[in-house]
């Protein structure tokens, strides 16, 4: 009897000791707190975000078409109608990230005034934690709310593999993508490869074809695909005057045309995001603060 109280003992101590050498399970995830969050792959949990870094959708000039698309396919989503994956591509500093962060307070105001049991969450996954987006879906798949789940600046480079888990969650896969979530992702790659990482494939492949069918079905696990250009010198003013209209600084037309332009100069091209710096160098010239 008393060999068997040591063993147990001992068996107690040895299990409390493997307890306090494993990992704290996650936190649970309360999505109640906030309407977006960042997911942290090294601990499997959610960081709620107090207030998100955006501007209005009205602010965002050039991109009305990919705008009101965007927000189509968004609003359907946040009733519980179908609605498509969407990649966001294109040349840089054009809105793309500025556009899904706005259509998602549009949206989210949306239900709030009509006083909407579902709520639409706002989920950013960084691009190097992509190959945890299962862990992250299957804590999404059993709350009621429903889900975007963004990735800014996604794209693979030649020896990583990644992207055939995203695909694979996107469609394909025996669970697939959950009902409550929609997937956003913003690239300066059409098919988010390299085009010389394509072209290579394509020279030294056995069979070409299905190389290069390889590597860029990716993006066609995206229903919609959004594309933004460089703009004129007309947008590039237009998005200055905005601004400055949005924000009442107190400059002439003459002015603000001759110093964006000087500025844009400076910066060697025009761009959303080239006119958003100006606008924040004019208002802090003229000691405005900028709302946002």
């Amino acid at each position: 009897m008393s060999n068997d109280t040591d063993l147990s003992a001992r068996l107690d101590r040895i299990a409390a000791a493997l307890e306090r050498l494993a990992a704290p399970p996650p936190p649970v995830a309360d999505f109640e707190t906030a309407d977006a969050f960042v997911w942290h792959a090294a601990t499997l949990s959610f960081q709620a975000v107090p207030a998100v870094n955006r501007v209005p959708r009205v602010l965002l000039k050039a991109v009305e078409g990919s705008a009101r698309q965007l927000l189509d396919n968004t609003r359907r989503f946040a009733k519980g109608l179908p609605a498509n994956n969407a990649l966001l591509w294109g040349a840089r500093g054009m809105g793309k990230s500025s556009l899904v962060k706005a259509v998602h307070a549009e949206v989210q105001e949306q239900l709030t005034k009509a006083d909407s049991k579902l709520g639409l969450k706002l989920i950013e996954i960084h691009r190097e934690d992509i190959a945890t987006l299962p862990a992250c879906l299957t804590t999404l798949r059993a709350s009621p709310h429903r889900f975007i789940v963004f990735c800014d600046d996604l794209s693979f480079d030649r020896d990583d593999t990644s992207y055939k888990s995203l695909k694979a969650v996107l469609e394909g896969g025996i669970e697939g993508r959950p009902a409550n979530v929609l997937f956003y992702a913003t690239s300066n790659r059409r098919h988010l490869m390299p085009r010389e990482m394509v072209d290579n494939e394509r020279s030294t492949a056995i069979n070409p074809s299905e190389a290069i069918e390889e590597k860029v079905s990716l993006s066609d696990r995206f229903g919609l695909w959004l594309g933004f250009h460089n703009c004129s010198q007309e947008d590039y003013l237009s998005m200055v005057q905005g601004y400055a209209d949005y924000f009442d600084l107190p400059i002439s037309r003459e002015n603000l045309v001759r110093e964006a332009l000087e500025w844009s100069i400076t910066r060697g091209g025009r761009s959303g995001r080239v006119a958003w710096q100006f606008t924040q160098d004019l208002a802090g010239r003229l000691g405005k603060s900028l709302p946002i």
